[in-house]
């Protein structure tokens, strides 16, 4: 019995333990988690937000 119960428990565990980092390890790497630098280079008399609008409204 112990022939089979000890490398099933010990694959259970490296399976786990692999599975645990690759996700952990996908998630860091797909995180994005910065903050985009804003254009301030607009003329801030003739646009709202950096988006210039025509015209009389």
């Amino acid at each position: 019995m112990t022939k089979f119960l000890v490398p099933g428990v010990a694959s259970a565990v490296v399976g786990l333990v692999l599975g645990a980092a690759a996700i952990f390890g996908a998630t860091a790497v797909a995180a994005d988690n910065t903050r985009p630098d804003i254009d301030r280079s607009g003329n801030a008399d003739s646009s709202v937000l950096n988006q210039v609008e025509y015209g009389s409204r």
